[in-house]
């Protein structure tokens, strides 16, 4: 067997001011053929884990660009279809192939592309003709859209948030690949569409048990490939934007709709109560400084660069600042040019510096004050799970008895050597503020005393009732209280 593989995939906050273009994808990865590293990043393991598959079976692996950018704003039309081009081209070059398997994210807007990733597995199609098999993981803040479906012949999510699944799902993307090519299977996709948009932790109930039920499902019924529900992206302004859910059945079209809608429809009923309580500022702190034991983690949800924000905001770092908190550590605050300042000035120098809230209103003021720079790490990186997140050339500096990591390349706060390699010991800290919605949760509870969710000013579009959509659904929940009475009493 001959099997194609590539990766090209962000996830576009079409509210984000911050615009991608090809360099975003050089500074976070850009791999060219056989380049890419043995550790996968978020939608990479495809590449991988189809190393291991294909040494075991003998067969050949080809692999093409592996592509990811943090995720943000619009992506330029150059960058993608430069991307886009780039990989067709090498499946042009690779063919005949029996299979194409891809690590894609689902959430990208480019300029003059509402649906990137339909248009690449169209185009995908078209090369390798009707009969070939193209499948691909993606992750669950996404887009299910029907030109994707009618592409493709299945699809495999991740099921946590956190994602600390994306390496168990490539694996069982390649196990259901590998079946299919050997006719033990013939994967059908059923997808329902529950007419919601909400955010989904799985490390809370109700979600972590809905998910431990399609996971039992999946082991007991043997006609049953793979469940995936597709979350959403509630920042991406597209047409197609809510909740799906998606059965993939051994040719079993029927039992497979009827799997999907009753899960759909369990899951609405959950609607409203899946997303974790958040608290303000004020109250994040007063309770942070009030705590008998540390680390107290505040997490700053909406200011969360994974999900498109710049990752500058100020607004729990001024309520610290007034407040007189000491034992805190800040990290990351967004800011190159202020990275420069300090990279220049040098470990040790005490200067003046203004840092943050310079991407967008609704993210607080910039911090001016006399800094001290403790230390200065080149194209920085923390652990992600199995992988390696960068961000980039990072300064820590000091302000009033808080240490604040600043950083040139966006991301979220995926786990605590983030402070770590910026020589600070995160578990000695009695107050942590991080810039993540739910990723941080599998590293951080291990050594937090306590985690409180935090709503601080108005980075993210995060309310889509109120959300000033133009092109996605507006007849859906919570725009609509109940679509689906809706639409059976419309029929």
């Amino acid at each position: 067997m001959r099997i194609f593989t590539a990766v090209l995939a962000t996830e576009t906050n079409t509210f984000s001011p911050i615009c991608v273009d090809r360099r975003a994808f050089e500074a976070s990865l850009y791999a060219p053929p056989g380049e890419h590293p043995e550790t996968p990043t978020l939608c990479s393991a495809p590449i991988t884990v189809g190393r291991q598959v294909a040494a075991e079976k003998g067969w050949e692996l080809i692999e093409g660009t592996a592509a990811w950018a943090d995720p943000a704003g619009l992506v330029n039309r150059t960058a993608y279809e430069g991307l886009r081009d780039e990989i067709l081209d090498q499946l042009r070059a690779a063919m005949p192939v029996d299979a194409v398997v891809l690590g894609l994210h689902g959430a990208m807007v480019a300029a003059g592309y509402e649906d990137p990733e339909g248009d690449f597995l169209t185009r995908v199609r078209e090369i390798v003709g009707p009969d070939i098999l193209v499948c691909a993981e993606l992750d669950p803040h996404s887009h299910l859209t029907k030109k994707r479906l009618a592409a493709t012949n299945f699809f495999v999510y991740f099921k946590e948030f956190p994602h600390t699944d994306f390496v168990d799902r490539a694996e069982d993307l390649w196990r259901i690949a590998v079946d299919t090519l050997e006719g033990r299977v013939k994967p059908v996709m059923s997808v329902f569409d529950c007419r919601m948009i909400d955010v989904y932790p799985t490390s809370r109930e109700p979600m972590r048990s809905f998910v431990d039920k399609i996971i039992t499902i999946e082991k007991d019924d043997a006609d049953i490939l793979s469940i995936s529900v597709i979350h959403g992206f509630m920042a991406g302004d597209v047409p197609e934007m809510g909740t799906k859910l998606l059965v993939v059945s051994n040719d079993k079209p029927a039992k497979g709709e009827a799997l999907a809608r009753d899960l759909g429809l369990e899951l609405f009923s959950k609607r409203g109560t899946l997303m974790m309580p958040q608290i303000d500022e004020k109250q994040a702190v007063a309770e942070a400084m009030a705590a008998h034991s540390g680390p107290v983690v505040i997490a700053d949800v909406w200011d969360n660069p994974g999900g498109g924000t710049a990752g500058d905001a100020t607004v729990i770092l001024e309520e610290l600042l007034a407040r007189g908190a000491r034992d805190t550590a800040i990290g990351t605050i967004w800011d190159p040019m202020a990275v420069q300042i300090c990279m220049a000035a040098g470990e040790g120098a005490e200067i003046p510096l203004r840092f943050g809230a310079k991407s967008a209103p609704g993210t607080g003021n910039p911090i001016d004050g006399i800094v001290k720079v403790v230390r200065l790490v080149a194209n920085a990186e923390m652990r992600f799970g199995e992988s390696l997140a960068p961000f980039g050339d990072a300064a820590h500096i000091e302000l009033n008895g808080i240490d604040i990591i600043l950083n040139s390349t966006r991301a979220q706060s995926f786990d605590p050597s983030l402070f770590s390699v910026m020589g600070i010991d995160p578990a000695r800290k009695k107050i942590l503020v991080i810039k993540s919605t739910n990723h941080f949760y599998a590293s951080f509870s291990k050594i937090a005393s306590e985690i409180l969710y935090c709503s601080a000013g108005t980075p993210y579009p995060n309310n889509p009732a109120r959300t000033p959509y133009r092109r996605a659904p507006r007849d859906i929940w919570p725009m609509v209280a109940d679509p689906h009475a809706a639409k059976e009493g419309a029929a």
